[in-house]
């Protein structure tokens, strides 16, 4: 496998730098302090096709691979980890569920908005009590004699939960944890019975928007059915597997971020009349860092491969998650050290590295959960 980036893979990777540099970089603390949503700015970098990486240009989208997606997440995420999630979740969650399972006219009819940027996109999962113990959620749909599906129940921890125009949904339509028990389904902002619920004060990720999603007899025709009655559990684990690559690339930028901060530093700072960087201890520091973080990008880079090879990697994506979320966490631990006392201050970048890092190794699906699918898929190999 050769993973050296090709010409459209570096042409990619510098727009997604220069956005970030000029829209994203100037605000990033302001909108971390005010847990500001920056949807405009979001909606801008539809302008560039970076909403709909993976989507065909026939629906609007760039037409591209898992190759520049993790680029474009990767360097948007070197700036701020929050933009880069917000990013990671609209394309691979709502947009790429839509686009794997969704029927032609489904496609047609929400896709081009997905794609441009003009709708942002939710992915309704997880809920208060059924986080890893998915199969056993609450919110229901029920079919009526009209023959339209009726949604009750809440959705928690939702990337744009509130400014979201549309949100793919994960109902149980059969017994709890039954065999073939959850339907995903498609659901617009404006219809009856569905609003938005509580904004999650978090500790890092703050300019991502997470929140509840309500349905209170949110009914809904069924022609925004997503495949056959039965299929979401299953339709959810798929998307999860691309999903993961996209938090693994988020991993990776917030990685490199504290990395480039913490080696620039470390030039620069001089103690007992020399660089710190000359001293072994942050050397080694720095040694470590690199050597993990070029681990984790191979781990993510086969795990890319794969995907757009349309080769199983459910194993791989859990791999490139799990070890790229870990790494981001000690690589930002290991700034915050290396810039000692300034590290813990607003004024330098490390910190805010630091707070976001957390939630990689929590989002779509815990360290553990990675965990128990590489075995899973490890003991089956052999």
């Amino acid at each position: 496998m050769n993973f050296e980036q090709n010409d459209l893979t570096k042409q990619v990777a510098e727009a997604a730098r220069e956005f970030a540099k000029t829209k994203v970089a100037p605000y990033l603390m302001e909108w971390d302090e005010k847990q500001f949503f920056p949807k405009q700015t979001l909606q801008d970098l539809g302008k560039l096709g970076m909403m709909g990486v993976l989507v065909p240009e026939q629906y609007g989208g760039a037409g591209l691979t898992y190759a520049e997606y993790k680029v474009v997440v990767e360097e948007i995420s070197k700036v701020c980890g929050a933009f880069g999630l917000s990013v990671a979740a609209h394309n691979s969650l709502c947009t790429g569920h839509l686009l794997a399972f969704g029927n032609e006219e489904q496609k047609k009819k929400w896709l081009p908005k997905l794609a441009s940027g003009e709708w942002i996109g939710a992915w309704g999962l997880t809920e208060a009590n059924t986080g890893s113990d998915a199969g056993n959620m609450q919110c229901t749909a029920t079919k009526n004699a009209a023959g339209n599906w009726v949604l009750n129940g809440t959705k928690n921890w939702i990337t744009h939960g509130i400014s979201a125009e549309i949100a793919v949904v994960l109902c149980r339509t059969g017994e709890p944890r039954a065999k073939n028990n959850a339907t995903a389904f498609i659901v617009e902002r404006n219809t009856k019975g569905f609003s938005a619920g509580k904004k999650e004060n978090k500790l890092g990720m703050r300019a991502s928007e997470t929140a509840e999603l309500i349905f209170e007899n949110c009914e809904i025709p069924d022609a925004n059915r997503l495949g056959e009655v039965g299929d979401g559990f299953k339709q959810a684990m798929k998307i999860l597997d691309g999903g993961r690559i996209s938090i693994a690339a988020l991993s990776l930028g917030i990685a490199k971020g504290a990395y480039e901060a913490a080696k620039k530093y470390a030039q620069e700072r001089q103690q007992f009349d020399k660089p710190i960087a000359s001293f072994q201890a942050i050397a080694f520091k720095l040694a470590d860092m690199a050597t993990e973080i070029e681990a984790a990008e191979l781990l993510i880079d086969q795990a890319c491969y794969l995907k757009d090879q349309h080769l199983p990697m459910t194993k791989e994506a859990a791999m490139a998650k799990y070890y790229a979320s870990e790494v981001a966490v000690r690589v930002a631990t290991d700034a915050i050290q290396i810039f000692g006392g300034y590290g813990y201050t607003k004024d330098f970048p490390v910190e805010k590295f630091y707070r976001d890092a957390k939630l990689c190794t929590i989002g779509e699906g815990t360290s553990e959960i990675q965990k128990l699918v590489i075995a899973r898929e490890a003991l089956r190999t052999h």
